[in-house]
């Protein structure tokens, strides 16, 4: 399963100095099986020390981390929707998003100007979601036409309709279909069949100087801004220049800036908590491996993301929990004091049990 982030940001904001470093950080994935890395696709691998431990126990050759992939966004500036800049040049890759992370400028520097002649960042994010919400109404707008009539004709069932006024009347407030559409009673499965780009959760990055990371009260502010999103400060030229030494010298570089996980790490972090995902591991001695499912998931869709075939021949889970694995060392020993599990079609899948899938091919 793959996670997509777009990276989205006004020009001079640092969005391309953060896209340049995960894109060198994508080197470290580079080994991914299956991995196709496009030009403007950053993948970072979702840092994961079980799988280290495990790789250990099982003598595994190789770890193989959870993924998060960033797309970078064509610039938006002010008048994007009706064609200003690159225009509407970046709606396909945003709706082939799965979540939408945007990049802010909270630095000053008289030698990198900006866009709108001062650093606001309340103003920069009301100029981004402004353009997303005016490219959203456009897109009902030629909707519900059509929509009205395929309703007449029976062709469409009202309830659609009837969504995609109430998404347009939200918009027509100036609000985000991600904060206004559950309010508004819309139902989100229908919602979604429109593609708008505004009902995607958001994540916000604030590129911040060594000042800026030292000021809690300024981060307070920022984050009480756009709550109840998440919000995430890094210097993206410190990410940049991370990203280049090897594990050891970047662990101390983060301890001797008073860090205890790199901007990169957390931002991975936050987007795969954001979109309601968690991982359950296998191991053996080729590879311990993280593998990515939506949250409730039961075990037959677990074992689907490994194979449709495991899915649609699933018998049982052998299942036991990283932390029994790790106390008592092996798989028989945990067997040996009752802590493995055989579970069944509706169990619904924890963060971090250690599975081995029963299937008939």
């Amino acid at each position: 399963m793959a996670l997509t982030i777009g990276i989205v940001g006004l020009p001079n904001v640092g969005k391309s100095t953060l896209f340049n470093a995960l894109t060198r950080a994508t080197v470290l994935a580079a080994n991914y099986p299956f991995a196709t890395i496009e030009p403007n696709v950053g993948i970072v691998p979702l840092p994961d020390p079980r799988l280290d431990k495990l790789a250990e126990l099982y003598g595994s050759e190789r770890t193989v981390p959870a993924t998060v992939s960033f797309v970078d966004i064509a610039g938006i500036v002010r008048g994007a929707s009706e064609g200003e800049g690159l225009g509407n040049q970046f709606l396909a890759n945003i709706r082939e998003a799965d979540a939408i992370c945007m990049v802010t400028r909270a630095f000053d520097d008289p030698d990198v100007v900006h866009v709108d002649g001062k650093v606001d960042p309340s103003s920069d994010i009301e100029t981004i979601a402004t353009e997303l919400v005016l490219a959203d109404i456009q897109t009902l707008e030629k909707a519900i036409p059509r929509l009205e009539k395929e309703v007449r004709g029976k062709k469409t069932d009202a309830s659609v309709l009837d969504v995609a006024r109430g998404a347009l009347a939200v918009l027509e407030e100036g609000t985000l279909l991600s904060a206004g559409a559950e309010k508004a009673g819309l139902d989100p499965e229908i919602l979604a069949t429109f593609q708008l780009m505004t009902t995607k959760p958001f994540i916000y990055v604030f590129n911040m100087d060594d000042a800026g990371l030292a000021d809690e009260a300024k981060q307070a502010d920022l984050r009480a801004m756009v709550a109840p999103a998440e919000a995430i400060f890094l210097d993206a030229q410190f990410e940049s220049e991370l990203v280049e030494l090897d594990p050891d010298e970047a662990e101390e570089m983060l301890r001797d800036a008073g860090q205890e996980e790199s901007g990169l790490d957390q931002l991975a972090r936050v987007g795969f908590n954001t979109l309601g995902l968690q991982t359950y591991l296998t191991a053996g001695p080729k590879e311990a491996r993280a593998w990515t499912i939506h949250q409730g998931w039961t075990a037959p869709q677990a074992a689907g993301v490994i194979h449709t075939d495991f899915e649609r021949g699933f018998i049982k889970a052998e299942i036991v929990s990283y932390e029994d694995l790790l106390e008592y060392g092996s798989v028989a020993e945990a067997r040996a004091h009752g802590k493995v599990r055989m579970e069944g079609k509706d169990y619904v899948m924890k963060d971090a049990d250690v599975v081995e899938f029963r299937f008939n091919v």
